[in-house]
């Protein structure tokens, strides 16, 4: 399987004094990688004792050379979660924050983002804060029990589904939680969106649903866990949706991005009074491959044509052009309906 390079590949590169010349030549590039290597090649190497290398990004800060943990002591925690680069991971989540408030996802104080910074901890946002306003002074860090290591405002209630998704699923970097009215009208009503309809949705996106319980609770988080190694966006049944990322918190938003636009266009789809046209097999298999070599999951990798696609709860109609299971008729029995019809006689002369 080829090697597939992001953006952050190229940052981390970049900032351990790595040259892009050294990036596989048959890799596959993300948008993103591409933006950010288009931008490099604009501005032109840069000069350093003589070498030539390529610069650094402006703004790309260098994560911190060794690996903390819940264990490492407090002065490390805090260095860490006051060092330029937390605060650049702060103000990642401070954007995504109002995105999602413009865009109309999160209401009230409502919504939760985190970022894995190390094998047991995370960096999140506070309680009781609209998305649409935050600084990077309200973010918090928890370990992923829960306990706040750091921060002056109380980290967000829900923070133990981030933290069970994130040990759940190892490569999971970071989670956002919201409230999109579309992509939540599914969930209240506990269908999932039907698919083989558009590909951006069907390679970025693989969708379940997890039943109710109460927000913040562990059954809750645990529930949602329990999907993330298939599913990378998770419907909160009577809630909203969390997605994951293993590149970054702007792709984690991206997927919630997807998902709303492609809820609002399949409701629009089914009020135009002509059944949706769908995907053929081979088309849907092409899209699989593409999701596959991007490292996401999606539990129809590897099923045949037949098996992809299932449309059955989406009550407006839609059809999928992926071939159905054939209903398997039971024959006719002459002796079992002689039989039956025997009994019947005798009940019916016994009455008389």
């Amino acid at each position: 399987m080829k090697t597939v390079i992001s953006a952050k590949d190229i940052e981390e590169l970049l900032g351990r004094g790595g040259d892009i010349k050294s990036l596989p030549a048959d890799a596959i590039i993300t948008p993103s990688a591409r933006d950010l290597l288009r931008d490099l090649e604009n501005r032109g190497p840069a000069r350093s004792n003589g070498t030539v290398s390529v610069s650094k990004p402006a703004g790309v800060a260098t994560p911190p050379a060794k690996p903390l943990n819940s264990k490492s002591s407090k002065s490390e925690l805090e260095a860490f979660f006051n060092s330029s680069y937390c605060h650049s991971l702060k103000e990642q989540i401070c954007d995504i924050g109002r995105r999602l408030w413009q865009r109309e996802y999160v209401d009230g104080n409502g919504g939760n983002i985190a970022i894995r910074v190390g094998d047991d901890i995370a960096v999140c946002t506070p309680t009781l804060v609209s998305k649409g306003f935050m600084k990077p002074e309200d973010m918090c860090l928890v370990d992923f029990e829960g306990n706040q290591l750091a921060g002056a405002k109380k980290r967000t209630s829900e923070i133990l589904m981030h933290l069970q998704i994130m040990k759940r699923q190892p490569r999971a970097v970071a989670t956002v939680h919201c409230h999109p009215p579309y992509s939540t009208g599914f969930a209240v009503a506990g269908i999932e969106p039907p698919t083989c309809m558009i590909p951006e949705f069907e390679v970025f996106s693989s969708v379940a649903i997890a039943p109710y319980r109460t927000p913040g609770t562990p059954e809750m988080g645990q529930l949602v866990a329990e999907l993330v190694d298939k599913h990378n966006t998770i419907l909160m049944a009577n809630h909203g949706v969390v997605a994951w990322s293993h590149n970054n918190v702007e792709d984690a938003y991206f997927k919630m991005e997807i998902l709303e636009a492609y809820c609002r266009t399949v409701l629009v789809t089914a009020q135009l009074g002509r059944p949706a046209k769908t995907m053929t097999p081979t088309q849907l298999q092409d899209l699989l491959k593409i999701k596959q070599s991007l490292g996401i999951p999606d539990p129809r990798h590897g099923l045949k044509e037949c098996e992809l696609c299932d449309n059955d709860e989406w009550r407006p109609g839609v059809a999928c052009a992926v071939p159905g299971k054939q209903e398997t008729v039971v024959g006719y029995d002459a002796e079992a309906e002689a039989a039956v019809q025997a009994i019947t006689d005798q009940i019916l002369a016994q009455m008389k």
